[in-house]
């Protein structure tokens, strides 16, 4: 077991009755990286993340974050993460500040209102911290969600599937919220089925297939499992995505307040 990881998985087995979910799985995170669960729907990922995250009991393996044995210690490792699930867990009555002032007094911290107002900087939320969720697009809910994950500072945070259901704009912002959580020395590790979600953001992927780890590595290490590619010219084509974006501007210049509006 590697001692400068941040998440150690050995052996790990779930089965419900007759269904075995997960078959032996084994992996490391290391910490402040990106590391990317990646799979199709019922690979077993959302189970992966709730055994990581205390949730649930596996059948068999161990799973140390920071040190800590999960099963052993479920309270310290609780202390030391953090989760985001695939829909955004915010409350669209209250207002964005008054959702992280709420979360920062559940964690029984000091000047709640200046946590708040800090991550609504952080995260671009300023203008819009005064209005209630229920107002906000679906990129805004999600960075918001991301931000109330971060309260207290957890020193690993999971996020499965966290651009479910979000439009390309929505995407881009919420993937430059999970780069520079990296680059702050949080370890992040997501579950997604979106390969180039995967491509894009991680220092490492795991491919997860009916229980199983079947690849684990950098993108240039998985690309190396294939055979070497053949140089063809070929005219490209702009991709759906770019002309979408050349055509409404990348999320960088949109407003919140236009966003919302839209």
């Amino acid at each position: 077991m590697n001692a400068s990881a941040a998440i150690s998985v050995r052996g790990i087995e779930k089965s419900y009755a007759d269904l075995h979910v997960l078959r032996g799985v084994d992996f490391e995170v290391q910490k402040g990286s990106i590391f990317a669960l990646l799979g199709s729907n019922g690979a077993g990922k959302t189970t992966m993340i709730r055994i990581l995250s205390t949730l649930l009991r596996s059948d068999a393996g161990t799973v140390t974050v920071q040190g800590v044995d999960v099963a052993a210690d479920p309270l310290a490792v609780r202390q030391r993460i953090s989760l985001t699930g695939q829909f955004a867990a915010v409350d669209e009555i209250l207002t964005g500040r008054e959702n992280l002032i709420l979360v920062a007094r559940l964690r029984h911290l000091p000047e709640a209102a200046k946590v708040a107002d800090d991550l609504l900087t952080r995260f671009r939320l300023t203008d819009a911290g005064g209005r209630k969720v229920g107002t906000y697009s679906g990129g805004m809910r999600r960075r918001l969600d991301i931000a109330m994950s971060l309260v207290g500072h957890p020193e690993v945070i999971y996020l499965d599937e966290p651009t479910t259901g979000l439009d390309p704009e929505a995407r881009i912002e919420v993937w430059a919220v999970i780069t520079e959580l990296a680059t702050t020395g949080t370890t992040v590790l997501l579950t997604t089925q979106y390969l180039d979600e995967a491509e894009h953001l991680a220092d490492r992927i795991a491919i997860l297939h009916e229980g199983r780890i079947i690849a684990n590595g950098t993108l240039a290490e998985l690309k190396r499992l294939l055979p070497a590619a053949k140089v063809e010219y070929v005219e490209k084509q702009p991709t759906l995505e770019e002309i979408f974006l050349t055509l409404v501007g990348t999320p960088s210049t949109t407003e919140s307040g236009t966003e919302a509006a839209a």
